[in-house]
């Protein structure tokens, strides 16, 4: 009878030599182009090859753009829609943190409802200021220098986000608060605070209060935004359905 483990070695020998004929592989192959090392070398990479290497700079800047201009048109359309933000768990904008004691007092006499008005059209200005400032982001992508553009390509999937987020939030911001001040009037918001306000000083013995509508509708507004494009900023890397340009597919398509 067969030792065992000598049984076991040509088992294994049978189905490695099976293997070589069906892949077509020869049996002298170089140790370092061996399909074991292969397998490994693709299981460590995800089932990724390494595309970077055979795109230029420029190419993967512009697609990194590309992805960001789509990725926030999606978003736009999406959070620009009614009850984008109010219905919507993950950005809802709640109230000013300093309005938290006016609620929990109004609340005891009844007038909770002007809170909860007020929270419902600062969401409604964050819905139509959206929109608005669509042409803002298009316009701070297209500025967007290429630095570090192979960095961030090899990052994470939101990479490009976090970077467009360091390096553009001040100056979005800047320019986005006209438009919410101006969209937080038209939707009534800031006559909804007025009202509550009033009720409120009409309690005794009240401590003023002060909130700043507008930063913080600017503030709440693009965490939204920046929250739902990191999310299509990785599905455009990973999802061949999400690359809808031939520059995305050029660039993310590997």
């Amino acid at each position: 009878m067969m030792n065992p483990l000598k049984l076991l070695a040509t088992h294994v020998m049978t189905i490695i030599t099976v293997f070589i004929i069906f892949t077509g592989l020869p049996e002298n192959a170089p140790a370092g182009n061996s399909w074991l090392e292969k397998g490994s070398s693709l299981l460590k990479s995800g089932g990724r090859t390494d595309t970077s290497a055979s795109l230029t700079a420029r190419e993967i800047g512009d697609g990194l753009k590309e992805a960001l201009r789509v990725g926030s048109e999606t978003v736009v359309k999406q959070l620009g829609a009614r009850d984008g933000f109010y219905s919507d768990a993950a950005v809802h904008i709640p109230l000013p943190d300093s309005l938290n004691r006016v609620k929990s007092i109004l609340a005891t006499v009844g007038k909770a409802g002007l809170l909860e008005d007020l929270e419902l059209r600062l969401n409604r200005a964050a819905e139509a200021a959206t929109p608005k400032a669509k042409q803002l982001f298009a316009d701070a992508i297209s500025r967007r220098s290429r630095d570090d553009v192979k960095a961030i390509y090899n990052g994470p999937d939101d990479a490009a986000t976090r970077y467009f987020r360091e390096k553009m939030s001040p100056a979005l911001a800047l320019e986005m608060k006209p438009v919410v001040e101006n969209t937080l009037d038209q939707v009534g918001a800031i006559q909804a605070y007025d009202r509550m306000i009033r009720e409120y000083k009409k309690l005794p013995f009240v401590p003023d209060v002060k909130a700043n509508l507008s930063d913080h509708v600017v503030n709440r507004g693009m965490d939204g935004i920046f929250y739902y494009l990191a999310k299509e900023e990785a599905a455009i890397r990973r999802n061949p359905v999400k690359q809808t340009t031939q520059l995305l597919k050029t660039v993310f398509g590997n």
